[in-house]
C-alpha cells in the first residue's frame, strides 16, 4: 500500500515517513503543491498525509486535485495552526478523513494511516 506525505518540513516527513515503512507501506514525499501534484500524476495512493499550511503552495488545491485524480485516496491533515479547529475541513474537503496536530505521535499517526489505508484495501 502507498502513502504520500505533503510536508513542508523535511525532518517531520522523514519521521512520518519512518514510522510508516516500519507497518509495510511505501512512502513518498513531497515538501510543496507542485511536487505532490507530479506524485499523484505518477503513482496511486491510497493514503495522502497533507499539511495544512505549505510553505509552497496550497494544501486545498492538493486535497481537490487527489479527489479528481484519486477518488478513492483518503487525506489526513496535520496542522499546527488553529485553521479549521472547528471541523469545517470536512465540509470543504470530501477526501478528508482526519484532522490532527502536527505533534500528534508519529505513531499514532501511523496507526490512523494503517487504518483508513485498510479501509481502501
Amino acid at each position: 500500500m502507498m502513502v504520500l506525505i505533503v510536508e513542508s518540513n523535511p525532518a517531520l516527513a522523514a519521521l512520518w515517513k519512518k514510522h510508516l515503512e516500519r507497518l509495510g507501506w511505501l512512502v513518498h514525499t513531497a515538501t510543496s503543491d507542485e511536487a505532490a501534484y507530479d506524485l499523484l500524476q505518477e503513482l496511486t495512493f491510497d493514503v495522502i498525509i497533507l499539511d495544512l499550511v505549505l510553505e509552497r503552495g496550497s494544501s486545498l488545491s492538493v486535497s481537490d486535485y487527489a479527489s479528481f485524480r484519486q477518488p478513492e485516496a483518503r487525506v489526513i491533515f496535520v496542522t499546527n495552526t488553529r485553521f479549521f479547529s472547528d471541523g469545517s475541513i470536512f465540509e470543504h474537503c470530501a477526501n478528508a478523513c482526519a484532522f490532527v496536530t502536527s505533534a500528534t505521535e508519529p505513531s499514532d499517526l501511523a496507526a490512523m494511516v494503517d487504518h483508513h489505508g485498510r479501509l481502501n484495501a
